[in-house]
């Protein structure tokens, strides 16, 4: 019998080494196994990894050897998120240069995430802010660009004035910075977009071609993407050239329009209002406007304000003029970003009407009464048409294509579809992301920097402090560069990337992150995309995914990939949180990983965080929950350990015996509990609660019983436990003498006829309701059933002394005693 305790720190390191050395997590190009993609979506580099980073490398962890002991050949890589403002704003706190902040992070959680001993492939590490990545992030902005869905324009963007750079609608929560929480105001720049909305039909319909999705994120996309059908509707404008354009989903109610709305950023506001007394209260209005958030605006408890510009539309119609006024509610990137007022019909409009009592004309009431007049709110339902000239008497569904097919007929308005997403802005005046490669030329305009003069290299030399302004900017050598077309005199753009671009394509580069002469290697990444499972946080559900999607597609559409999506199955694991709240250092409840692993170790640590709770679900972290799981670990341990000789003279196993056969049964019963659960469940709580039971079942047979069936039943539990505990299944698979790793080990197959129970557990009634329980043969007839059930003393009490009127057994499941 082997003497050695289980001590963590004795071993992990040890196979670690071992692992790396051996090449046993090395993913091989060659092999003939079937293919499978395992993948956690890369983190930020900030310096420490969290609990919520040990959860999600655990779950990913546990598929990707669960699918190597089946026969695959598993892809498991990752990388560093290294671009982005924390590394800059630590430079400029702490007055140095970011790059060195950014890798003695990622040195740091590099070596935690081995410590945890996931099977990570590290050749094909790629890290986001070194120029053999950036370089082909430029490269796949060029294509973009050379496909017309890169482009610059001026418009109103989301300002942080703490970071002094653009945000994305995105990246604003609750009219606050994303990543610093200041408020976000609005400012007019030139910025590089990307054309995403060319896709948005693609992107929406093909969501019903991801069922391995959960319908939560799919949702989400759905009503990011914010489609809506509808028409535009072309109103003239009085005393002036030109027209306004109206998206309405309710043509229907086109009679009933008593003013339109200008959102105070529409293009057309100023010339409209060019010669108005109002025009200096007027742009004051705008302003004040623009510095509220989109959703401070649009809230339903938000105050309506506007204000009448003195100017008038004409009805397409009835040629009755329309005041046109501005107000906070209307968004200048909905529909055209002018709507029509219908008090009657709508409760916003009804409430603004009402506040600064404007006209309200009913047009749609109820089949079978009309309308109470005056209203107290607005009619939204359906009904007939009324005060709508010749449509009168329709109902408001098919009006709303009669009125539409009039209006195109006139050349009045047309049918459209409008979508809530918007194209995506990717300018950043930031300097610790990727250089955007383009050239300013007063000769040439606008110059692409050709691919073969990739990377442009981000310079070291520059300010950080200069508000407001690019810090690439601040470096003349950087900024002043030769026009590549004419060989003038050129300007360098100075913003940088959004680093959503940086994790819109990663995935790709893993499949051939050495590759020095493309991006990535074609024949590579259609072997292996869409990724089988991609594992992340709910909290990208919008951005980096449907970024992910967009690329995908536009790279399908340049032929460089045979798939359309990325990702074809997502698991969102749920938070870590202790004492009720989402774990974090302003709260004081972070709990470290590096004091989890030095006390328990890591597979404590790995067992506990796929124990606690299903993967979808937050987890409540437990100190006792952990010191459970530790001891379990000890259990296994010494449960293997004290039959190591036993394990040297191994006897051939014989289930014949009653207690063997019970044991063999369990066996087989976790195997196949654990294969589901892990491999088409995803559900690690009850796989790892099968092995609990499993190795309680092997504590408690008897020592007389066959020791084959045992030492079976052991060895079991150390495959079973492979991809959750790596290390000590290691540790004790060599114990008990072999040679091999136990993770190039086959996974166990379960022997059906295992699984055929020879006893039934019956719930034992009286008058309905269960008094007892009782294990009873398989083979035993009704007649049996009924005399073993009348002898249980907790069934008795119940009808001693009572008329038994029926004794009912349901074959299999229960017996039901009636009593008078």
């Amino acid at each position: 019998m082997s003497e050695h305790k289980y001590v963590p720190a004795d071993i992990e390191k040890k196979w670690q080494q071992y692992w790396e050395e051996a090449g046993i997590n090395h993913t091989d190009e060659a092999s003939d196994k079937p293919y499978f993609y395992c993948l956690e979506q890369f983190p930020y580099p900030s310096g420490r990894l969290h609990m919520g980073h040990v959860r999600v490398y655990s779950i990913g962890d546990v598929i990707a050897r669960f699918k190597r002991m089946h026969g695959f050949n598993v892809l498991h890589p990752m990388g560093w998120d290294a671009f982005g403002m924390p590394a800059e704003n630590a430079a400029i706190k702490n007055k140095s240069h970011p790059a060195p902040w950014t890798y003695d992070n990622i040195a740091f959680m590099r070596n935690q995430q081995k410590e945890l001993g996931v099977s990570y492939d590290w050749e094909r590490e790629v890290t986001t802010c070194k120029p053999d990545y950036y370089k082909w992030t430029q490269w796949l902005f060029l294509l973009f660009y050379e496909r017309g869905l890169a482009y610059k324009k001026k418009g109103a963007v989301n300002w942080c004035p703490e970071c002094a750079t653009v945000l994305a609608n995105e990246q604003v929560e609750n009219g606050a910075c994303w990543r610093c929480g200041t408020e976000v105001v609005k400012k007019d720049l030139e910025q590089w977009y990307l054309r995403i909305t060319d896709y948005a039909e693609r992107l929406l319909n093909d969501l019903d071609h991801l069922p391995g999705w959960p319908e939560r994120v799919k949702t989400m996309q759905r009503n990011w993407i914010g489609k809506s059908t509808g028409t535009e509707i072309i109103f003239g404008i009085d005393k002036h050239d030109g027209l306004l354009t109206v998206f309405t989903t309710r043509p229907d109610t086109l009679y009933g329009v008593t003013y339109l709305v200008l959102a105070p950023e529409h293009p057309d506001l100023d010339r409209i209002t060019r010669k108005s007394p109002k025009r200096d209260e007027i742009r004051a209005f705008v302003e004040e406007v623009r510095k509220k958030s989109e959703i401070e605006r649009t809230s339903d408890t938000a105050e309506k304000v506007g204000m009448f510009t003195g100017e008038y539309a004409i009805h397409p119609k009835t040629g009755d003029p329309i005041p046109i006024w501005i107000a906070n509610y209307v968004l200048p990137d909905y529909g055209t970003g002018a709507v029509m007022g219908v008090p009657a019909h709508d409760q916003r409009d009804f409430e603004f009407a009402t506040k600064y009592n404007l006209p309200i004309q009913p047009v749609v009431q109820p089949e079978d009464a009309p309308l109470e007049l005056p209203l107290r709110e607005a009619y939204t339902g359906e009904g007939v048409l009324v005060n709508s000239d010749r449509f009168n008497g329709l109902h408001n569904l098919e009006a709303i294509d009669r009125i539409s097919a009039n209006l195109e007929q006139e050349g009045k308005g047309k049918r459209t579809v409008s979508y809530r997403l918007r194209d995506w802005l990717i300018s950043r005046q930031r300097y610790w992301g990727c250089p955007i490669p383009v050239v300013y030329c007063d000769n040439c305009g606008t110059v692409p920097v050709p691919k073969d003069q990739l990377p442009v290299l981000l310079p070291e030399q520059v300010q950080f402090e200069v508000a407001g302004k690019s810090p690439l900017a601040t470096n003349e050598s950087f900024v002043n560069t030769t026009c590549p077309s004419c060989g003038g005199k050129a300007t360098r753009e100075t913003d940088t990337m959004d680093t959503f671009i940086d994790s819109s394509w990663y995935y790709l580069r893993y499949t051939s992150a050495k590759l020095e002469t493309a991006p990535f290697d074609i024949e590579a990444a259609n072997r292996w995309l869409p990724v089988d499972k991609y594992i992340g946080g709910i909290e990208h559900a919008v951005l980096h995914l449907l970024y992910s999607r967009f690329f995908t597609k536009v790279l399908y559409d340049a032929g460089l990939v045979n798939f359309e999506e990325p990702f074809d199955s997502l698991l969102t694991q749920g938070m870590v949180i202790k004492e009720g709240a989402k774990m974090s250092k302003s709260k004081g409840n972070v709990v470290s990983p590096e004091d989890i692993v030095a006390r328990y170790g890591a597979d404590t640590a790995r067992t506990f965080i796929l124990f606690a709770a299903p993967p979808d679900r937050d987890l409540e972290w437990s100190d006792q929950g952990v010191e459970g799981c530790y001891r379990f670990l000890g259990r296994v341990w010494r449960l293997a350990d004290a039959h190591v000789d036993l394990f040297a003279n191994r006897p051939a196993a014989d289930h014949s015996g009653s207690d063997a056969r019970k044991l063999w049964q369990q066996t087989h019963f976790a195997i196949k509990k654990v294969t589901e659960d892990i491999g088409e469940r995803y559900q690690f709580n009850t796989a790892i609660s099968a092995i609990m039971e499993l190795v309680n079942a092997i504590y408690g047979y008897p020592e007389t019983a066959d020791v084959g069936t045992k030492l079976d039943a052991i060895e079991t539990v150390l495959l079973l436990l492979a991809p959750v505990a790596p290390h000590v299944a290691e540790e004790l698979w060599r114990t008990i003498g072999h040679r091999d790793s136990v993770h190039q080990q086959a996974w166990p197959k379960y022997d059906p006829a295992a699984l055929v129970k020879d006893e039934i557990e019956y719930a034992v009634q009286v008058n309905g309701k269960v008094r007892d329980r009782v294990v009873i043969s398989k083979d035993a007839s009704q007649e049996e059933i009924q005399q073993l059930v009348l002898t249980l003393d907790k069934v008795k009490e119940h009808f001693e002394g009572k008329e038994i009127k029926k004794c009912i057994v349901v074959p299999g499941k229960l017996v039901n005693i009636v009593v008078g």
